[in-house]
């Protein structure tokens, strides 16, 4: 098991996940996701994205957020979602960001990484609206957290679970078909409308 950034040919299948579990699509570009790929059937098992926000006061510096973290239900509890906000915490990291913010209502789940509440006024401004725009849309129960990157921390048990992954599971393949490249193969139409 490993991650790695997502391939512009996987939008249709991470659009296609993000919708079917109910995630956060604003802004979608395919460039700021992580994929995490079984090593042996390469079947994808998971994903998550980093966005890094423009604030309206071009003297203050960007904010970085992580967002839409999902993993497909029969790799749940395997240690997969901790790696893939392991990823995309180093990202952050690695590009400058001491400080990655989260809007979400599974704090809870990111906590034991070291992601701590934080108080809404808090907030950089520009997170600020998009907290109460995940709260009017996809995620009612949101609240902040932030973690600084050099704190990440991840718990051995999750280590070893992602190290053991695909305890159980049968091998399944990961075959590209061409709803994956977003064509309709009934009608040959493409799915989604990608701005292009």
């Amino acid at each position: 098991m490993y991650v790695r950034d997502a391939k512009n040919r996987e939008e249709v299948w991470l659009l296609d996940h993000i919708e079917s579990m109910g995630l956060d699509e604003t802004a979608f570009r395919s460039r700021d996701y992580v994929v995490a790929i079984d090593e042996a059937s390469g079947e994808k098992a998971g994903f998550g994205r980093i966005r890094v926000h423009k604030p309206d006061d071009e003297s203050a510096a960007d904010v970085c957020e992580l967002t839409s973290i999902g993993v497909l239900e029969g790799w749940r509890g395997q240690g997969v979602g901790a790696h893939i906000v392991e990823r995309l915490v180093e990202y952050a990291g690695d590009e400058g960001f001491d400080t990655v913010y989260v809007l979400t209502g599974e704090g809870a789940y990111l906590a034991q990484f070291g992601f701590q509440r934080i108080e809404e006024s808090d907030l950089p401004g520009v997170l600020q609206q998009r907290l109460a725009d995940k709260r009017d849309g996809v995620d009612p129960d949101a609240v902040p957290l932030a973690i600084d990157t050099e704190e990440f921390r991840m718990p051995d048990r999750l280590r070893e679970a992602f190290k053991r992954a695909p305890e159980g599971r049968e091998e399944t393949g990961d075959r590209e078909s061409p709803e994956d490249f977003g064509i309709d193969p009934d009608s040959a139409t493409y799915k989604y409308d990608t701005g292009r």
